[in-house]
């Protein structure tokens, strides 16, 4: 064998490995290993190789662990600039970037329900493009409808929760019923400068005039007149329903709904109070004149949102132009879907008052609490949103791309344990001695280590729970094999009991007879697993002991079942919720 540098190299790299791992010194035998796992080629020469693997080793291990972490380094860094990199989705650039000192975006939810998927694609495009130019990402609750958008105190909570867990963490935060004064202060601006006007008009009258494109008597009064008006409104001279102050707009606009829209209404607090300052306030502001005003206030440049708010960005642009504003760059993407889910706030509040629905968590919702709780990543919810990213047009995501986006996230993290559903007894015969199965808790991932599982045979049987669904692919083998243990035989079925000869250890026995492979747990060191199904429905079986120790909210992989994210852990019983196959 030649004893090129390639090889050299190559031993080296993995001397080094292993002498960082162990404190200092490699074990030329793991080294050998190693080299012969990635170049099999090399065993026909083994002998020397393995002087030149020895020689190595000792010159590795007469260097000081700082020097080895040095030299590891080096090779860890020259073989990622060898490999070929992964294409990535990256986001669009940003329009209008130049125009601005610094990019600032926003969320701004109603915590009248809590988020679900519908709203991501705003949540994490605002916030990825606030990172990715190095700007400002603002979280803004917008909660000025006591009456038809009621806001809920624990939904501000649950908001700023989902965010954190979606990692979009704002840098400002602002609530909106906290800004009454602001909005009162710009309504007055508004009246003296001849932008806005307070009108009385019944609401029928108003809206036939409207749609024959003149204007009320209310919007010939003066400035003085209408702040007169205004001062009525905050002090109680008005009831609800009585005046509302309206932006001038262009009446002859082809869209009515642009046509003098509502801008500040009267509520009766004493009947509908805000969960927040109560009845503080009776004139409330209406969506476009709080979000326009903030928007320019908190130094929005980009305004990402859905494209059924693009009436909304013409209806705010004529508030602007009377305050002699300019308007934030807007950007509307398309609406985003799933198949089957529901994404409407009132059908899921409507949904769980009836019961429908077991909570805001229901694994039939596609909320992010929903979501979180089957074991979905928030990177694969961001996977998903960059790739639809800003386009305009709608997107439909369907449960088979989610889970397959999640389950390549999730198998590089989580470890493999045993556990068996609609469980029947196998017992074991002619097994004798005392057993510790040792088994990797990932295949790929050393750094994982290992689970343990215990056999203690009792007069030369051992139990093993097996899964009823395998009986039909192991009663016609001549030899079965049950997972990392051992090699059985003669299959015998007795009422709800079966029974099975031990044949041998070894692998390459299995191989020899196709033997199929089948998941176990002992029965006598094992732990009780309930699991919630991807249709709800609760399933009980048992799991081998070491499952126990999968902290609570991690992703473990149940071999042959499939992933399931760790709920809730009580004594000897854990209860899981399935993610995927």
């Amino acid at each position: 064998m030649s004893s090129n540098r390639e090889i050299e190299e190559l031993i080296r790299k993995y001397a080094l490995e292993n002498a960082v791992k162990f404190g200092g010194k490699c074990s030329p035998q793991a080294v050998l290993g190693k080299v012969f796992g990635e170049r099999p080629e090399l065993k026909s020469s083994a002998k020397e190789l393995a002087k030149l693997v020895r020689c190595i080793s000792e010159e590795v291990n007469s260097l000081s662990l700082d020097e080895q972490k040095s030299l590891l380094s080096k090779y860890s860094f020259e073989a990622k600039a060898a490999q070929p990199k992964k294409e990535e989705k990256v986001l669009p650039p940003l329009p209008d970037v130049e125009k601005y000192g610094t990019v600032v975006t926003r969320f701004a939810p109603n915590p009248d329900c809590v988020l679900h998927l519908g709203s991501a694609r705003a949540i994490i495009l605002s916030h990825d493009y606030a990172r990715m130019y190095g700007g400002k990402f603002i979280l803004r609750f917008e909660d000025t409808d006591p009456r038809l958008k009621k806001a809920s105190l624990p939904f501000y909570d649950s908001i700023k929760e989902d965010l954190e867990w979606l990692g979009c963490k704002w840098d400002e935060e602002y609530i909106q019923s906290d800004r009454l004064p602001i909005y009162y202060e710009y309504a007055k601006k508004l009246l003296e400068v001849g932008g806005a006007y307070v009108c009385t008009c019944e609401s029928e009258r108003f809206k036939k005039l409207l749609l024959e494109k003149k204007s009320c008597p209310c919007r010939l009064l003066s400035s003085k007149e209408n702040l007169e008006r205004f001062d009525k409104m905050l002090e109680g001279t008005f009831g609800e329903g009585e005046a509302v102050l309206r932006i001038k707009t262009d009446l002859e606009h082809p869209n009515p709904a642009v046509r003098d829209w509502p801008a500040l209404r009267i509520i009766d607090t004493k009947k509908h109070p805000h969960p927040r300052v109560g009845s503080k306030y009776r004139v409330w502001p209406l969506y476009n004149f709080s979000a326009g005003l903030d928007d320019h206030l908190m130094g929005i440049t980009h305004i990402i949102r859905g494209k059924e708010h693009y009436t909304n960005m013409i209806r705010q642009k004529y508030m602007y132009a009377h305050l002699k504003w300019e308007y934030p760059t807007a950007i509307h993407y398309g609406r985003l879907k799933i198949e089957g889910g529901v994404l409407s706030k009132s059908k899921i509040m409507q949904g769980i008052s009836k019961g429908l629905y077991s909570g805001f968590d229901d694994h039939r919702l596609a909320t992010f609490k929903a979501l979180r709780r089957k074991g979905i990543l928030p990177e694969t919810i961001r996977q998903i949103i960059h790739e639809v990213n800003i386009k305009p047009v709608d997107a439909t995501i369907s449960w088979s791309t989610l889970y397959s986006i999640n389950k390549k996230l999730v198998d590089p993290i989580a470890p493999r344990y045993f556990a068996v559903f609609d469980p029947i007894v196998l017992v074991i015969k002619n097994f004798i001695e005392k057993r510790e199965i040792v088994l990797r808790k990932h295949p790929n991932v050393d750094s994982m280590g290992y689970r343990s599982i215990k056999l203690t045979p009792e007069d030369g049987i051992v139990k093993v729970y097996i899964s009823k669904n395998d009986i039909e692919l192991i009663k016609k083998a001549s030899v079965f094999r049950l997972m990392g243990f051992a090699n059985l035989t003669d299959l015998v079925l007795k009422d709800s009991v079966a029974e099975a000869k031990f044949h041998s250890f070894d692998v390459e026995t299995a191989k020899k007879f196709s033997a199929p492979l089948i998941h176990w747990v002992p029965v006598d060191d094992c732990i009780k697993v309930l699991m919630v199904t991807s249709e709800g429905s609760l399933i009980e079986g048992f799991g081998e002991r070491g499952l126990i120790e999968a902290p609570l909210d991690s992703i473990v992989q149940l071999e042959r079942e499939g992933f399931a994210r760790v709920d809730s852990k009580q004594d000897n019983t854990i209860k899981l919720y399935f993610s995927t196959r």
